[in-house]
């Protein structure tokens, strides 16, 4: 079927899958006891108490792990050994695959300009694959646009440097390219260090930015909220950072169910936290409501081979899910006809964001690869049937969707916001403190068990259920 055929049916599984929700529900749910949930009463199967015992045991496995996750740390064997377990226990057929990730440790950073000392993790973050630099100069502003009037451009091309200072701070803005371009833009142009500002024309958009350059650069680079821009823009700026490189080793976990027909659903989510915390909201939520729908739809009947997939390393740019899909046959490739996402599904300050498949918002990134727009129906039908608000999200290339909307794989799912701040409007359609971070204790140590909404949750598990049924029908 081709990907306009898929899209056009997914319209109308989606209209049989709501009335066969509808009709169970009131009911009780048959088969939740057995191997295989009947059909769509799969959502009614999958509760949030199976999700928070997957929580709790992640945050078991980080207390006995030195407090994280992170790929490449016993904390991540541990959880790619419970998860891995857990799977074949529910009958599903999982293979796990090695993956090579470039290692990077921030040591110490700093960053001051007009006697002004901002903060690590709160005002400034160094990017992973900095390089190491003690420097100080005037932060030259590169095509920056203050305030923001769209997607940036700021250091993507050589010609942003025509008139650059030699041996002065690069002041970039997050947008349009990968930030090693624009590191190595700033490089190649005799810039000492660079920093790049938070884009700011979304809440979202608006806060720390923590990112990653892809691979080692030879230039200390930092990410900062948007707030910043202002007060760095033509500074003197002291930036200091110490880091080391390396290279690790990770696991991507592939659980499978088989289907009547050739193609494929994949849905997935990142297993690995960052060094600083646990990650029981990011990405323990993702990662445990997946593993509960893959235990609930083991023995299930579909059309689609449904392949449930965990990620290693997304932490440090996307490595366990870009090595899957760039390695992958493309005959293997081209049977996938959707990928699901689910990379934070219970902050404790939420938004119900869908992924924006059509581009109707017109912020950011295009359209997703054809089909992605039905995938998006599909999640915002389950959330009109339960009169549940929600809003877009930009396919910003910040999770593992990433590598599949490179290749031309349609994708959707949901998420919960990180540290973006919540909007006024935001709060009075979902309740939760405007002003505040979606998750205030993003990628920080405090992202426990207890740094859930399980109301969100509880919804959100439900529409991972929903949407995988009704796409693997």
């Amino acid at each position: 079927m081709s990907v306009r055929g898929w899209a056009i049916a997914v319209t109308t599984v989606v209209g049989l899958a709501a009335s066969v929700v509808a009709t169970t529900a009131a009911s009780s749910a048959p088969g939740c006891d057995g191997a295989a949930p009947a059909d769509a009463a799969l959502v009614e199967c999958v509760t949030v108490d199976a999700v928070r015992a997957h929580q709790r045991a992640l945050q078991d496995v980080a207390d006995a792990n030195g407090g994280n996750r992170a790929s490449g740390t016993p904390g991540y064997d541990a959880s790619v050994e419970y998860v891995a377990r857990t799977a074949r226990e529910a009958g599903l057929t999982v293979t796990t695959e090695a993956v090579e990730f470039p290692f990077f440790e921030v040591e110490s950073e700093s960053l001051e300009a007009g006697g002004t000392e901002f903060v690590a993790g709160t005002d400034f973050a160094t990017m992973s694959f900095s390089g190491s630099g003690d420097v100080t100069g005037t932060a030259v502003p590169v095509d920056l646009q203050v305030p923001p009037r769209g997607s940036s451009t700021s250091g993507c091309e050589p010609v942003d440097f025509a008139d650059f200072p030699e041996g002065e701070i690069a002041l970039l803005q997050r947008g349009t390219c990968p930030f090693g371009v624009k590191a190595a833009n700033a490089l190649d142009a005799g810039a000492v260090a660079a920093i790049v500002v938070n884009s700011g024309e979304t809440p979202e958009n608006s806060g720390l930015l923590q990112a990653t350059l892809g691979e080692p650069v030879d230039l200390p680079v930092v990410g900062t909220t948007a707030a910043l821009a202002d007060a760095l823009a033509g500074a003197t700026v002291s930036l200091a950072t110490t880091s080391q490189s390396g290279t690790g080793t990770t696991t991507n976990v592939l659980a499978e169910k088989p289907g009547t027909g050739d193609e494929v659903l994949m849905v997935g989510a990142h297993l690995d936290s960052v060094p600083d915390g646990p990650g029981i909201n990011d990405n323990g939520s993702g990662s445990a409501a997946v593993l509960a729908v893959a235990q609930a739809m083991a023995g299930a009947e579909t059309a689609r081979t449904v392949r449930f997939a965990w990620w290693g390393a997304e932490e440090l740019g996307l490595v366990g899910a870009d090595s899957y899909v760039t390695n992958l046959p493309g005959p293997e490739r081209a049977r996938i006809r959707a990928y699901l996402n689910f990379d934070m599904v219970g902050s404790p300050n939420a938004v119900r964001f869908v992924y924006d498949g059509d581009d109707s918002d017109a912020v950011g990134a295009p359209a997703g690869p054809e089909g992605s727009a039905a995938i998006e129906d599909v999640f915002e039908g389950f959330y009109d049937d339960r009169g549940l608000a929600y809003e877009g999200t930009d396919f910003n290339g910040r999770s593992d969707y990433g590598p599949f909307i490179a290749a031309g794989i349609p994708a959707g799912g949901l998420f919960t916001g990180a540290e973006g701040v919540k909007t006024p409007e935001q709060a009075e359609r979902y309740g939760g403190t405007a002003g505040e971070a979606y998750d205030p204790c993003y990628h920080a140590a405090c992202d426990t068990f207890d740094n859930v909404d399980t109301a969100v949750l509880d919804q959100n598990v439900d529409a991972v259920a929903y949407a995988t049924f009704t796409l693997a029908s």
